[in-house]
């Protein structure tokens, strides 16, 4: 894999790009539950911001329960395009979960991940690599041949030590931490730009109180 220039979609977006493109996410939950998995928006009617290619994670949480992450590692499609995608994915495509209703898309907070490029990390061995990832800051992916396990920034919330972090790395690539040890493993940094839409029905509790 090659490590990919910068591009502006890549960078940080503004407030008003931003809600667009959670507003988007939220309009592919529901395209999805129509049975409309293929809906994306219409570009032309879009920033040109978000027409541009971008690699993202979508997060779904049901009230405050995770519902589904789905990821692209690389910015092949429009931005715009790359959300609508992965928002379908997750509600409807992670095998760790039911599938969102349209009853729950109310109640459903949505992040997405805008991924900075990706870093190649050279190092001699396991105990040179842990002294090169930055625990909370950056996400980190293996790549081994097909193999390919990656975790977000925000799970060093939930994995604080790095040894550990890497371990369940090693594990979404389906293998165990001797793939380090590999020279033909190659392994990957990144940092993420996050967007939080709050689940409307929370907002609407709130304005009531």
């Amino acid at each position: 894999m090659k490590t990919a220039p910068e591009t502006r979609a890549s960078a940080e977006l503004s407030a008003e790009e931003a809600t667009r493109l959670l507003d988007i996410a939220r309009e592919a939950l529901y395209a999805a539950t129509r049975g409309d998995e293929m809906w994306r928006p219409a570009l032309e009617e879009l920033p040109e911001r978000l027409c541009q290619p971008g690699a993202t994670f979508v997060t779904l949480y049901t009230r405050g329960e995770l519902h589904g992450c789905i990821g692209s590692i690389e910015p092949r499609l429009p931005l715009a395009h790359d959300v609508a995608k992965n928002a379908i994915s997750a509600a409807r495509r992670d095998p760790r979960f039911p599938l969102l209703r349209a009853d729950e898309i109310d109640d459903t907070e949505i992040e997405i991940s805008l991924l900075s490029p990706l870093q190649e990390v050279p190092y001699r061995d396991v105990e040179d690599l842990l002294t090169k990832i930055r625990p909370g800051e950056e996400g980190v992916l293996v790549e081994r041949g097909w193999q390919r396990g990656l975790l977000l920034p925000q799970v060093w919330e939930k994995i604080s030590d790095p040894r550990e972090f890497l371990g369940h790395v090693a594990l979404k690539a389906h293998a165990t931490p001797a793939i380090y040890e590999d020279p033909d493993t190659r392994v990957y940094t990144f940092r993420v730009t996050s967007y939080t839409q709050p689940a409307p029905a929370e907002q609407h509790t709130a304005g009531r109180s």
